[in-house]
């Protein structure tokens, strides 16, 4: 396993993150004690949860992730040995603080707190706003994406959120904080004010990205470098979409997008002429197809983890092994093609 800074904190995680958010839906307790055992055998240290997890998000299944980590914790006593990052949910469930949930002093205080009992631990090594309260054009809404906001507003509030990190910073309830969902805009403004007024400074921001949805360049990913911001890139496979498995229309049974009643905003004919290019160039060089788009993911140098997520052990052991996929320049020239001739399926 390689190893890379989180941003500015010193702190050295894996290159591979471990992604939990079926745990409690698709995956039993035991199957999640069985993939964070195998998982930090093989070096990863970095494991990556939400209050609102399992997905898809329920009140039946909210904060059931974070109860199975923190019953694996109290199972194994070996918390040291893990760099865990949880998330505040941002406003729009309405099942989550009685539906008043917008991301403030109030209700970071009360999720910090419901977190730590879940997780069985007394810190959160990295705390993560897991979408902004003005909104996001993530999870499908990049083509609607029209942000109209009261910036002083936005910045009162920025402040009362790293002025209540700070607290719990002190407190030792965590250590460092991070974005997740966010815009250039937002991640500029977070550094800016942290800097003014000597408040923790935020340490990455977790978005999509994958071999389909590249929106985290060219500006995004200019910030992420010269400001020590690193990437934690979600959904690397897009949802599994670019093993190929879905191809045709084809529903493995006990797959997400089998199980899953709402519709999915990735999937589309587009979508499926771009995933066929990238399925074929892997056959072509006779690469595995979830491993060159993870590798891909992985190579990039504004990435500090890619986040996978697997429903069974052969998944986990596959996404793994990507780590030692080094991609030739001639598979990255042809990656930019089908980008050129794809570029936004999504």
């Amino acid at each position: 396993m390689k190893y890379r800074k989180l941003g500015r904190t010193g702190l050295g995680i894996s290159a591979i993150g471990l992604g939990t958010m079926t745990w409690g839906f698709q995956n039993t307790q035991a199957e999640g004690f069985e993939q964070m055992d195998y998982a930090l055998e093989r070096g990863i240290n970095f494991f990556d949860t939400a209050e609102m997890y399992a997905v898809p998000p329920s009140s039946k299944t909210f904060g059931t992730t974070e109860t199975i980590i923190g019953n694996w914790f109290a199972s194994r006593l070996n918390r040291e040995k893990v760099i865990l990052a949880s998330k505040i949910t941002g406003p729009g469930l309405s099942w989550i603080r009685g539906g008043n949930n917008i991301i403030d002093k109030k209700n970071i205080l009360l999720a910090v707190e419901d977190s730590l009992k879940r997780l069985q631990t007394d810190y959160i090594d990295l705390y993560q706003l897991h979408w902004p309260n003005r909104g996001s054009y993530h999870f499908g809404q990049v083509w609607g994406y029209d942000p109209k906001f009261d910036v002083q507003a936005e910045e009162d509030n920025f402040l009362d959120v790293l002025q209540t990190m700070q607290a719990l910073i002190q407190a030792g309830k965590i250590r460092y904080i991070g974005l997740s969902n966010d815009t250039a805009w937002g991640i500029t403004k977070w550094l800016q004010l942290a800097q003014q007024n000597n408040l923790p400074r935020i340490a990455s921001i977790q978005n999509e990205y994958s071999l389909l949805c590249r929106h985290f360049e060219p500006d995004l990913s200019e910030i992420a470098i010269h400001e020590d911001c690193g990437l934690l890139a979600w959904s690397p496979l897009s949802r599994g979409i670019l093993s190929g498995k879905y191809l045709d229309d084809v529903r493995p049974e006990g797959a997400r997008l089998t199980i899953e009643t709402r519709a999915d905003h990735r999937v589309s004919p587009q979508t499926d002429a771009a995933v066929k290019k990238y399925v074929e160039l892997a056959k072509r060089h006779d690469l595995d197809a979830c491993q060159m788009a993870l590798a891909f993911v992985t190579s990039k140098p504004f990435v500090n983890t890619t986040l996978i997520g697997a429903t069974n052990m052969e998944q986990l052991k596959n996404n793994i092994d990507s780590m030692s996929l080094d991609l030739s320049t001639e598979i990255k020239e042809e990656i930019e093609k089908i980008r050129r001739e794809h570029p936004m399926p999504y």
